[in-house]
């Protein structure tokens, strides 16, 4: 896999890039900022609030999956019906293995110092997120918390579980009854990458930690699942398993939805409500302020409303759920069309009203959730979506970084899966694969984004796929 530096942050914290999805029959570009080891993040509400892998169990320790006869081979073995070698590409490749190592870089010293905290490998703020940082009685003996974010971080604790697995005699449900946490499962996945990637209710990565040197943070759930090193099959024997039916695009849609979901949680819990004078930045468009002022592109933008010196709510998200039920429910589109404007106004005079707009979301937030996790997406789903996303850009909505960014991973989701379903031609593959790469293009500097660059990049798209 190929990755392309995005930017640095300046030069601290790790590093964003983005990264290029590569299949045996083609490397079709796939965007993404990611911050794999991203820390400080938040959850909110009854249905968002616990983070899914962190229960009661035991956590035994990654060790106790790394045997040469489990997952730890050295390469997959070819009679089995998994690859046993999970570990290893674990350790060698994920970055979530040297989660913890990085709080000992110069960058995360700096962090720490700006902060007034000791040391960031010390510190429940860090370590929340860049080890399985679970309760002292909730640790096996062979438990190490510099393993990082190891199987268990994901796959939850193996206390009940883990016997059963290894015999083999109980079936994939029965094992999650046990403990094992079902994150081929859109919505489990999402809510368990978000608990790090945007945030649970004692971590957030505040505007303050984002002042002291932590990068700005991104995510979209299908484009980080297909650039992480794969530790399994996706065959016909894993679907079955496993009942895993799930397309890119629905990947996509349920992360997008559930994104939104816990963004509106999150600005409404009254821990990130400041008593100061400004707000709780974090939730707000970093690049609304963040710019160059020699190179001034403001615009006006028809879905907020908002005048130029205004900043606005990180609505990046927000805009890639209208796009997705513009399609398939028109009627729920408008009424979150409509609800995002009145957000914008609100918090754009008062932060209580605007709270309290984006609580009066969440009923509607609930039925379009129904409406997103029923769609079977179809070929012409995935074509009409690419459309409307290409027509969002052109009527501006993409003047912003972020929400450049996020149409890029959705394109990228979407035209991956038009391709694994066999809708586009060669030649159409190939075309597409040199826009993408166009779009990569404008969004690799971050603070020299420019818009019309992005509207001229995304021009060909609809020719693309007639």
């Amino acid at each position: 896999m190929s990755e392309i530096k995005l930017h640095d942050a300046n030069g601290q914290g790790p590093m964003a890039k983005m990264a290029y999805r590569n299949t045996l029959n083609m490397s079709c570009c796939y965007f993404l900022a990611i911050f794999l080891l991203t820390a400080f993040l938040t959850s909110v509400s009854a249905e968002v609030s616990t983070e899914p892998p962190r229960g009661d169990d035991m956590h035994l320790g990654v060790v106790t999956c790394a045997g040469n006869t489990c997952h730890g081979a050295n390469a997959p073995l070819k009679d089995s019906r998994v690859q046993q070698n999970e570990f290893i590409i674990w350790h060698r490749e994920d970055k979530h293995a040297k989660a913890y190592t990085v709080l000992f870089n110069d960058a995360s010293k700096r962090i720490a110092r700006n902060l007034g905290i000791k040391a960031a490998h010390t510190e429940k703020l860090c370590l929340d997120c860049h080890t399985d940082n679970i309760p002292e009685e909730q640790r096996g003996k062979r438990f190490q918390i510099d393993d990082g974010v190891g199987c268990e971080a994901c796959h939850g604790g193996g206390e009940r579980y883990l016997g059963p697995h290894v015999s083999g005699a109980r079936t994939h449900a029965e094992n999650v009854e046990m403990g094992l946490y079902p994150a081929e499962e859109p919505e489990a996945r999402a809510k368990l990458c978000l608990a790090c990637h945007l945030g649970t209710q004692d971590r957030l990565a505040t505007h303050r930690i984002m002042g002291a040197g932590h990068p700005r943070i991104s995510f979209e759930l299908d484009t980080f699942t297909h650039i992480q090193p794969r530790h399994f099959k996706l065959d016909k024997d894993y679907k079955e398993r496993k009942g895993s039916s799930w397309n890119g695009a629905q990947i996509w849609a349920v992360g997008q939805l559930l994104a939104v979901e816990r963004f509106l949680d999150l600005f409404q819990e009254a821990k990130y409500q400041t008593a100061g004078v400004m707000p709780e930045l974090a939730f707000f468009d970093c690049h609304a302020c963040h710019r160059p002022m020699k190179n001034p592109h403001w615009a006006f933008r028809e879905s907020s409303g908002l005048g130029p010196g205004t900043i606005h709510l990180n609505d990046a998200n927000l805009l890639m759920l209208r796009s997705l039920l513009r399609h398939i429910s028109p009627g729920q589109g408008e009424r979150l069309h409509k609800a995002m404007f009145h957000l914008h106004q609100t918090a754009s005079v008062s932060l209580p009203d605007a709270r309290k707009a984006a609580a009066a979301m969440r009923p509607l937030l609930a039925e379009i959730r129904k409406t997103v996790l029923q769609r079977q997406f179809t070929i012409a789903d995935m074509r009409a979506l690419t459309a409307d996303l290409v027509q969002e850009g052109l009527r501006g909505d993409y003047n912003d970084y972020g929400a450049a960014e996020q149409a890029a991973m959705a394109l990228g989701a979407l035209t991956e899966a038009l391709r694994t379903s066999g809708a586009l031609s060669a030649e159409k593959l190939e075309r597409m694969e040199a826009t993408l790469k166009e779009i990569n293009e404008v969004l690799k500097v971050e603070h020299a984004y420019d818009p019309q660059r992005m509207i001229k990049a995304l021009n060909p798209i609809e020719t693309i796929l007639r």
